[in-house]
Order: C-alpha cells, then structure tokens, then sequence
C-alpha cells in the first residue's frame, strides 16, 4: 500500500465542501424559520378570528371593560380647548386657556421632530426641556427655546445600554424647575407606566396639564398608572390612534390613544363653556389616509 499514490486533496476541494455544509446549514435554517413563521402567522390568524367574533377571555375581558372605564373622560366648565403642536401624529388637545402664567414644559419623547415644544415654546414664551435617549434630535424652531438633553425618563436614576435614564423628578430638580407651573407632554412607547408610577404624588399634584400617547393595554402598569394619575387630573378627552387599530384589542378600538390631563386644581367639572365646540372638532387622524377606529365596543 505504501507504493499506492496519496490522494491530493486541494484548497479548492475543501472550500467547495465547506461552501455546500454552508449551504445545507442555511437551508435548515430557512426551513425552521419558514416552519416557525407560519405557526406563528396561523396563531395570529386564530387569535384574530377570535377576538373579531368578540370571544374574549373572561379574565381579560374584565380587565379590559375596567380600563375602558377609567378612560371615560369629563368636560370641564372652565376649558377652551385648542390643537398644539402637529394637525395630525404629534398634535395633543390642550386647554389653552388654562396655560397662563406657564413657566416651563417638558417634553419627553421628540423623535426627529416637536412641533408641540416648539408651538408651546413660541406661543408661551417659556423653555421646553426636551428629553430622548434614542434619537436625540435638535430640531429647528424659529423663536423658541427648546432645551435638548439626550436622556430618557424612567423610574430611577441608571444606565442602560449606554442610554441614561432619569424621572421626572430628579429632571424637574436638575433644572430649577421645582414650584414652578409647567406642562408635560409625554409619548415614550410604553414607558410612560413605570416612569408614572415611580414618580412621588407631590410631583404630579404640581403639573397644570399632561398630553399624552398611551401605549398598551393589557400589560401590569395600564391600569395602576392610569388609577394613579386620575387621582390628581380630570381625563378630558381620549383619541385612539388609528395606526394602532386592532381588532386583538377589543372591546378597545386600538392599543395607543393620545389623552388630556388637566390637574384637579385648576380644572372644574361641568357643562363646556357656552359656545365651546367638543373635542371631536380638534381631533384628526394620526395616520392621514388610514381607516379610522374611534368607535369603543363595551
């Protein structure tokens, strides 16, 4: 056997061998993927066709009719409500007769754009502390003060990820801002619940007004959070958005909808001013051109 000749195995040889193990690795792994997708596109399909025939669980159901309660908003005899910021996505209803005598306003969660700190920078002439962590944007805004801090706003003081996080307290403080009359606006995608609940009920008690997007629905903070801010504001108008409409949250038309705080101090429940058009008037859709889904199912 010694004489025989030593087979030659090349650098092309093996290359070819590992390019087609390669390619029956990724070929298994495609399959499962594919395999993975359609349960989950025919789970998603039975969940669906359940939830359209309204066949929800007795325990969710209850939970959703409770939250469907505490969003059934008041009028207030002392409100003029009026559209700040954006016609549509990024717009919030406000009493703009309630903001005399602002002093400052934060706004937590501005993507690439506020047309809100802008509008109620410009219109009141106070600074507006912006706060995001993820796409900390200076935006442009001729005439106002818009104070960028590339931050965000959750229930302690840490660093995630390289982001840091603060509450609203401790940001309140930091700026000098403590006593003073202020409005908030808030959209963070669903961080807003564990920021809420871990910010001290005197904090809250000194806010004249919160615009809002809330985000979820089912999820443990929804309802303690939303408990806990109408202890200290009236809730005077809802709109879901229209880009988060979903029959998965019936009897909800939608799992985000934008809300007016307006803190019980100031405002006073009663029949609209006279003369007052209702908040449907300022309301429009977030997605322009999307079927809209204001319509709650109980």
């Amino acid at each position: 056997m010694s004489g025989l000749p030593r087979p030659v195995v090349t650098v092309g040889a093996i290359v070819l061998a590992l390019a087609g193990l390669l390619v029956i690795n990724n070929q298994v792994r495609v399959a499962r993927k594919r395999a993975a997708s359609r349960v989950e596109a025919a789970a998603e399909r039975r969940r669906d066709e359940t939830f359209a025939r309204g066949e929800i669980p007795a325990e969710l159901k209850a939970h959703r009719l409770a939250l469907l309660e505490e969003l059934q908003p008041v009028t207030l005899q002392n409100c003029a409500l009026a559209r700040v910021g954006s016609p549509h996505d990024g717009g919030y209803l406000m009493c703009h007769n309630l903001m005399a005598g602002l002093e400052t306003a934060y706004s937590y969660g501005i993507g690439t754009e506020d047309r809100w700190g802008c509008a109620v920078s410009t219109n009141r002439r106070v600074p507006v502390h912006q706060y995001d962590c993820f796409s900390p944007t200076k935006v442009q805004c001729t005439g106002g003060d818009l104070r960028l801090n590339a931050e965000c706003v959750g229930p302690r003081t840490e660093s995630i990820d390289g982001k840091t996080f603060s509450t609203i307290a401790a940001q309140i403080a930091k700026n000098g801002d403590t006593g003073r009359r202020m409005v908030v606006k808030m959209d963070i995608e669903g961080a807003e619940w564990d920021a809420i609940l871990a910010t001290p009920d005197e904090v809250l008690a000194a806010i004249d007004q919160m615009p809002m997007e809330l985000h979820g629905i089912d999820e443990p903070g929804v309802l303690p959070g939303l408990r806990k801010l109408k202890q200290h504001f009236h809730l005077v108008s809802v709109h879901f958005n229209n880009m988060a409409c979903t029959y998965t949250a019936l009897p909800l038309p939608a799992i985000a909808y934008q809300v007016l705080f307006v803190n019980k101090r100031i405002g006073i429940v009663g029949p609209p001013p006279a003369g007052s058009l209702p908040p449907e008037t300022f309301m429009a859709p977030d997605g322009p051109g999307l079927p809209d889904c204001q319509t709650i199912k109980r």
